[in-house]
């Protein structure tokens, strides 16, 4: 595993050929944090809904996104062992498509309050054994801004 964290935003340069991977909760509410982002960019919500596999601890893949179910409902918090269920079958969804690129952001660590020093340990204990390259984006100030913004719009409506 080739395993990096970077300042940057995760967004800028999408790369076709790989997956981004975020937490929802099994709701798909997908109102608030990165996830808002997600479905400006990808407009996943709404087919997400759809599917039949909506259970906690599981990952939902749609187009080259990988859903990671860490809770209920969408004003609950996820816990570590939800996480790493979710992150396991993100694993195993890696292996069976040979996925190379994983990017994603400090997952479950933003309004979900998960500490990332633990989460990082977790996801390279998790993929330590895979030929794969997974970088984590952490905000810039520039797109900090930007998510405070989204966060502010969802808090209004």
């Amino acid at each position: 595993m080739n395993y990096k964290e970077i300042k940057g935003d995760l967004f800028k340069n999408i790369n076709k050929e790989a997956y981004y991977a975020h937490c929802v909760s099994s709701d798909f509410n997908m109102s608030a944090g990165i996830a808002v982002n997600f479905e400006k960019r990808f407009k996943i919500r709404n087919r997400l809904k759809k599917q039949e596999e909506k259970r906690v601890g599981h990952a939902v893949v749609m187009d080259n996104t990988i859903n990671l179910i860490t809770k209920k409902y969408y004003y609950r918090k996820p816990t570590y062992d939800t996480l790493t269920k979710a992150l396991i079958s993100m694993k195993e969804f890696c292996i069976e498509n040979k996925v190379k690129d994983l990017n994603m952001p400090k997952i479950g660590c933003g309004i979900d309050r998960l500490q990332w020093g633990r989460v990082s340990k977790i996801i390279q204990e998790v993929f330590n054994d895979l030929d794969i390259n997974i970088t984590v984006y952490s905000l810039t100030v520039d797109s900090n801004i930007v998510y405070h913004e989204n966060l502010k719009h969802t808090l209004r409506n």
